[in-house]
């Protein structure tokens, strides 16, 4: 199944992560960026592969984003496209179970509702297809709330500790638990990792798969895929790195 003879290395998939990689957290491309990437399409096969839902993916990367790359993956590729097609999905609900997740999300809720912490707005479970997101501030903060929280996060360590007491407590549930972004982590059965987009790839015969994100260190969301064995990883620190990189490794 090689579709991609139009490229000038077929056998190559270039990945991305989005927030921090392809955009500033929770923003919109830049012409930059896009210019590049329309570029890099004409030489190899290019997908992103994100954490949160197809719209906001949409809103970051714009509203025809599953045409204009290759392969799409929404929710570490739990919601895919290739060519524009959606592939198979599933569901986060359907394998944990109702009573399981009333039971996690009860106790999320209960624990944010007793941090002190500055601010607190609204949304703090946002419920996917693949997956919960989890944000003790809140998803509905602005940017500059984003920010403070961010800043704030790393020198008392909010999520880090939620995380810690998660794993304690549903260490029978099978999930990981996930740190990335700005102000919230992700919650998924183990395995259901940004690899698990690597699955809708295998049958494609890519010799080579590269993928550029940010959050490549132990615990953040871009670990696993970052170092898996068939990948190549490149760890950037925002979307100019992303676009240096992409020049110099592609000659664009």
């Amino acid at each position: 199944m090689v579709d991609w003879k139009d490229r000038e290395f077929s056998d190559t998939i270039v990945l991305f992560d989005v927030d921090g990689t392809l955009t500033p957290a929770r923003q919109s491309v830049t012409p930059e960026v896009i210019e590049i990437l329309n570029k890099l399409r004409k030489k190899v096969v290019i997908g992103f592969v994100g954490g949160s839902d197809l719209s906001k993916q949409k809103e970051q990367l714009g509203p025809n984003v599953v045409n204009e790359f290759d392969f799409a993956f929404a929710e570490n590729g739990l919601t895919a496209y290739r060519l524009g097609q959606q592939l198979a999905s599933q569901s986060f609900i359907g394998w944990i179970g109702e009573e399981k997740y009333q039971n996690l999300a009860n106790f999320i809720l209960k624990y944010i509702a007793d941090l002190d912490i500055p601010k607190k707005r609204g949304t703090f479970i946002e419920f996917r297809n693949g997956m919960i997101n989890v944000s003790p501030i809140g998803r509905n903060a602005s940017i500059a709330e984003r920010h403070e929280f961010e800043a704030y996060d790393k020198i008392h360590q909010v999520r880090k500790t939620l995380v810690d007491v998660l794993k304690t407590k549903f260490s029978d549930y099978s999930l990981t638990f996930s740190i990335g972004g700005q102000i919230s982590f992700d919650v998924f059965p183990t395995g259901w990792d940004k690899t698990y987009c690597l699955k809708h790839i295998e049958a494609e015969g890519f010799k080579t798969i590269h993928f550029f994100g940010d959050k490549t260190y132990k615990g953040g969301n871009d670990y696993e895929i970052y170092t898996h064995p068939k990948v190549t990883g490149h760890s950037v620190n925002n979307p100019n790195d992303t676009v240096r990189e992409l020049k110099e490794l592609f000659s664009l």
